[in-house]
């Protein structure tokens, strides 16, 4: 299937995921192969996009772009049979049978589960800065690796600047921790803490920056009159965490800004699930794959037909044939001429 308009109406959907991110796109893929007729709302863009390389990621080679992995995921969910919606949307509520009413600038759509998958977006501290991916880089954990034994600064001056100050000694024995012109926020524990680490702490503004010819980071110039070498760092001032929805739907938030989860991304709000960097935990790409399989599948407990209750069977009778299978119409036509099956079905009478 082709991106899609959704300007002509409401369009209707078991699922609706919000967020075309690695968690929105594995919740999708897994609602739409488990039978769901779904779509994907995404606005483009995100942290994953900007990623000039994907590391970390299992059976994914270091020189596909985040643009690349993620068109790659959208082709998969789309030939499944799940729809893609170039949309950003603004408005959410539960209608009077239950359903989920979302609104965004290019059409509105109606859905019997909501995932909202739509991160968050770091604090960038003020230029001079390199290029993101050139010498900026906001996960530890899936860049510490490119510097080891290499001079490595980290921005910021609260208490998760300078934690991570003292981690990267775990890669590199040329560690700075750049105040830019700021007092300290951390505590004095923090603070007895990072002294007795080998880090030097600048507290000169930067002033200018040099860069390489493959756009690389080499150093900062400070005010001080100063120049220092750097292969790159880590900004930490912080994130802005995408919750409108959320709000909007009546999930509960903690104190820091994340929604609350069970282990299957369901929030506060019955129907309405959350996954990726917007919940608790590591912001990794293969955490979010997970969170958004174990989600989908979550998913399709809630909405599956069968097997149906023996409350259900008692009251209502048995399961009639015709009553099956229980696929949504666009997770049927796709399977049908999927590639990966046998042979196509005969079509029906």
């Amino acid at each position: 299937m082709s991106e899609t308009s959704a300007a002509d109406g409401p369009a209707e959907y078991d699922v609706v995921v919000v967020g075309g991110g690695p968690a929105g796109l594995s919740t999708a893929l897994y609602t739409t192969r488990l039978g769901h007729d779904t779509a994907v709302v995404d606005r483009g863009g995100g942290r994953a996009a900007m990623m000039l390389d994907t590391h970390n990621v299992i059976g994914v080679t270091e020189d596909v772009s985040g643009n690349e992995f993620l068109e790659t995921a959208r082709e998969q969910v789309k030939e499944y049979g799940a729809d893609f919606h170039r949309d950003l949307v603004t408005d959410a509520e539960r209608t009077d049978d239950g359903r989920f009413r979302l609104v965004g600038n290019e059409g509105e759509f109606l859905a019997r589960r909501v995932v909202i998958a739509t991160g968050f977006s770091d604090e960038r501290p003020d230029p001079p800065l390199p290029r993101t991916g050139k010498g900026l880089h906001y996960c530890l954990h899936c860049d510490a690796y490119m510097f080891i034994d290499r001079p490595v600064y980290v921005m910021g001056n609260g208490e998760s600047a300078a934690h991570v100050a003292m981690i990267m000694l775990n890669f590199t024995d040329e560690v700075d921790l750049l105040l830019r012109g700021d007092d300290p926020e951390w505590s004095d524990e923090t603070d007895e803490r990072l002294r007795a680490h080998p880090v030097d702490v600048v507290e000169a503004e930067i002033t200018g920056m040099e860069k390489g010819d493959d756009g690389w980071l080499n150093g900062f110039e400070f005010e001080d009159g100063e120049f220092r070498e750097y292969r790159g760092g880590f900004p930490m001032y912080g994130s802005n965490y995408n919750t409108d929805l959320a709000e909007q739907l009546g999930c509960d938030l903690n104190d820091d800004g994340t929604i609350p989860v069970d282990d299957h991304g369901r929030t506060s709000v019955e129907g309405v699930v959350a996954v990726g960097d917007i919940v608790p935990g590591h912001n990794q790409v293969p955490v979010a794959m997970g969170e958004g399989a174990k989600a989908g599948i979550g998913i399709h407990y809630d909405l599956r037909e069968f097997p149906r209750s023996l409350e259900e069977i008692r009251e209502n009778g048995p399961v009639e044939l015709d009553e099956t299978p229980a696929l949504g119409a666009r997770v049927r036509d796709a399977a049908r001429t999927f590639e990966g099956a046998l042979a196509p079905p005969a079509d029906d009478d």
